[in-house]
């Protein structure tokens, strides 16, 4: 049901002189008194809105959102604005797509081409907020067809000073989160279940600088938390720590889009489980350059391909009327104290191309067990180059190695590697193919072999 004009005049006309001026003394803007009803059958968001430019109109605020179930299609959250969701209030998504009106962001990327609509909308903002203990519930399972036709439940575009605190977030109809081009992002406590459309990723930044993510848990239909780089610029200076995954894809994810690449990442104390695809994946696909990555102190049970890096050359540029990108670049990799149980039976991969070669990666203290099963004919494959082929840990079907396949690589170092299966497996642990300046130091494989001195093939 749609707010009428009447219904909104009737509301102003009740309220106290001056309500719309100003906040009380503590610069708090209560929605109720904008004419917002929360009873999850009107459509608030004629009121809601009135509410957020009355704060930002003010110099900044809270907008308070009280308990109650609030019915709305697109806010746009304004400079100096905290909308602030309390106990019990649920934000909810209309399942009404004319009430999600179309923004073609001002900064280009290939995102151009997913949608241009979006429950909670902020471009060329600073200092903006989202937080409290109430949630939004996006309705995305009432939504159907491909891409432009489902929004987003959050999407920030070219903003300073972004916060998300607390809040519960359920049920997008595509991403749940998309932070483009952003400066200053600040996400804690957050909780993320959303498994009931395509796409359902969790948390998605993207070409964005100095961003702290923590203590959030995350079940998500696709990618938990993934960098991307859909824009020449590249998504830098980010820590994510503290989170528990779970996910139908991947749980940590760089990629698939790397145009602009991805710079001095650290990635730690998170635990993954139950996630189909890859625990840890670092991908260079569209050109782009991924440098200075380190990922430590991750545990993960029942994970398809614990960790894949890859080097391709997808070449996709991020806009249509521009050549195709050149070959990226990925070096400088450090994972440590990984422990995974429960992983498939592919094996993990960490591969570039002929004369493209990954460089100077350093697994140490990773300890996997794997499914096993593995047979001889496996081990002798060679697996196809798919140079173009969308990255994905199963990309190469059955790896000769039950552990990890390298190949196309440059200075890598494994040290304090225990890899194990639960069933027979024929392959070896680890199989190398063009691989420069190897150094493996095993704990231990199946054949209970212990190299305590390192051992190094050039």
């Amino acid at each position: 049901m749609k707010t009428t004009i009447r219904h909104l005049l009737l509301v102003i006309l009740s309220c106290p002189v001056g309500i719309f001026a100003g906040a009380d003394s503590a610069g708090i803007y209560d929605v109720s008194a904008f004419g917002v009803l929360g009873d999850g059958t009107t459509l608030d968001t004629a009121g809601m809105q009135a509410a957020i430019d009355a704060c930002h109109g003010a110099g900044g605020g809270t907008v308070w959102v009280g308990p109650g179930r609030y019915l709305t299609g697109t806010l746009t959250l304004k400079s100096g604005v905290t909308l602030h969701l309390a106990r019990g209030a649920v934000l909810v998504g209309s399942t009404n797509l004319d009430d999600y009106p179309k923004r073609r962001a001002g900064f280009p990327s290939y995102t151009d081409k997913y949608t241009d609509r979006a429950l909670i909308y902020a471009e060329g903002a600073r200092e903006i907020a989202v937080s409290g203990e109430g949630a939004i519930d996006g309705q995305g399972a009432a939504f159907s067809g491909e891409y432009l036709v489902r929004p987003y439940m959050l999407r920030f575009v070219s903003c300073e000073g972004v916060s998300l605190e607390d809040v519960t977030l359920r049920d997008g109809p595509m991403w749940t989160v998309h932070v483009l081009a952003c400066d200053r992002v600040y996400v804690r406590g957050i909780t993320i279940r959303s498994r009931c459309n395509k796409n359902n990723d969790g948390l998605d930044i993207d070409s964005s600088s100095n961003v702290r993510i923590s203590d959030c848990d995350i079940s998500s239909g696709d990618d938990a938390i993934v960098l991307k780089s859909t824009s020449a610029r590249p998504c830098r200076n980010v820590t994510i720590t503290n989170c528990v995954l779970s996910t139908d894809c991947n749980a940590i994810k760089m990629g698939t889009e790397s145009n602009g690449g991805f710079q001095n990442i650290a990635i730690s104390n998170c635990a993954v489980y139950d996630t189909r695809l890859s625990g840890i994946a670092l991908e260079i696909v569209d050109g782009g350059v991924m440098d200075g990555i380190a990922v430590s102190n991750i545990t993960m049970q029942n994970t398809g391909g614990p960790v894949f890096i890859r080097l391709g050359n997808r070449a996709r540029p991020y806009q249509e009327d521009m050549p195709p990108p050149g070959m990226g670049t990925l070096r400088n990799i450090a994972l440590s104290n990984i422990i995974a149980t429960g992983a498939g039976e592919t094996g993990c991969s960490i591969t570039g191309l002929p004369g493209h070669p990954v460089e100077h990666i350093v697994l140490r203290d990773v300890h996997i067990e794997f499914a096993g099963g593995g047979t001889h004919e496996q081990a002798e494959r060679v697996p196809e180059e798919k140079p173009e082929s969308y990255p994905e840990y199963k990309m190469f079907g059955p790896l000769p190695a039950y552990g990890f396949y390298l190949r196309h690589a440059k200075g890598i170092r494994m040290d304090g590697i225990s890899l194990t299966t639960k069933t027979d497996d024929a392959r070896p642990a680890i199989a190398q193919e063009d691989v420069e300046n190897l150094t493996v130091n095993m704990l231990g494989d199946n054949t209970g072999v212990v190299s305590p001195e390192p051992s190094e093939t050039r």
